[in-house]
């Protein structure tokens, strides 16, 4: 089970490393300078609109702001306060301003940390937030809890609201949280994608209403899109059907995509992900961080873990940490 966790925290950072240099570019842009697919960790382009002067193997706000989350549940014990979330990510941000970073707080997140600290209850101050923000750093929280329906999706709940409290970003918040924990309780991918469909249905019915399509049924429908596809017309097919902006219905049923298309190999599962276009790190940081879940840390290159051990994280202490919370939530 600890291989497992470890496997999807460093999937994660995997997925949002190799996805760094890719983000908010075309799938165009990529092909021109990349070739169709990344083939390893590569540097910023000059002039990337966020990025820009970053080294290979650099991580995003996908897998800094997993590591906040993963370490305020810790320090919990299983539980997260809202406002001590709001004030972690205000102080994550200027703390990333400082070091000259434009990769900062979403456009959700950002307007409800700001309702939180400014007195607004925590469960109003998201309830417009419907964009990818819970999604990307929910995986903590797949770990920690079992995938027992519906006390997952409880606490997928409780760790997003205060900036995501919309059906729609819970849905996709619920969904990558039932796929980790599933893959760290045993499951492969098509029995965690099963899942992650099953418990989307739940959060979707949490928080407030906005429109949006359903994001479990677009999960099913974009994993039968992509799976028995050559990954070249599976990213085709992703990129132009299914969408990779960050919008939570686009880009949590790419990721389960992009599972169905690659199920047995995390690494390419992660270079095919980063390699899309659009919120392409965020992706391949979900993407990772479920099959790594799934595989376990040995499936990815000895090389690449090493490249994430680099930035000092300690993912292998804080998954192990996330592990011994599931006793917590255990029956009785």
């Amino acid at each position: 089970m600890k291989n497992r966790a470890r496997g999807a925290l460093y999937g994660l950072a995997i997925g949002d490393a190799l996805g760094m240099p890719t983000q908010l570019l075309s799938r165009r842009e990529i092909a021109e300078r990349w070739g169709g697919q990344l083939h390893d960790f590569e540097p910023a382009p000059p002039g990337h609109p966020v990025a820009a002067g970053l080294p290979a193997g650099s991580i995003t706000d996908d897998t800094e702001q997993a590591v906040l989350l993963g370490r305020l549940l810790v320090k919990g014990h299983g539980t997260i306060d809202p406002r001590e979330l709001a004030e972690a990510l205000i102080s994550w941000e200027r703390d990333m301003a400082a070091r000259g970073s434009l990769d900062l707080l979403g456009p959700s997140t950002k307007r409800a940390v700001a309702a939180v600290l400014a007195g607004v209850p925590p469960q109003e101050a998201g309830a417009h937030g419907d964009t990818n923000g819970a999604a990307m750093r929910i995986t903590p929280v797949g770990i920690a809890v079992p995938p027992e329906l519906p006390t997952l999706v409880d606490q997928a709940v409780a760790a997003s609201y205060a900036t995501h409290n919309t059906g729609l970003a819970l849905a996709g918040a619920a969904a990558v949280a039932a796929a980790v924990s599933a893959g760290v309780a045993g499951a492969g991918i098509a029995e965690a994608t099963a899942l992650a469909v099953r418990a989307a249905r739940i959060g979707a019915e949490r928080g407030h209403w906005v429109a949006g399509a359903d994001v479990a049924a677009r999960i099913e429908w974009a994993a039968g899109l992509a799976a028995g596809r050559d990954r070249v017309e599976a990213a085709e097919l992703i990129y132009t059907l299914v969408g990779t902006s960050l919008a939570t219905q686009e880009s949590v049923p790419a990721a389960f995509a992009v599972l169905a298309a690659v199920p047995d190999d995390p690494w390419q599962a992660c270079l095919l992900a980063a390699s899309l276009g659009g919120d392409c790190d965020t992706i391949a940081a979900m993407a990772g961080a479920i099959a790594g879940a799934c595989h376990g840390l040995r499936a990815f290159p000895a090389r690449a873990v090493a490249v994430i051990d680099a930035h000092g994280l300690d993912l292998a202490a804080l998954a192990g940490d996330l592990c011994a919370l599931r006793v917590v939530y255990q029956p009785g």
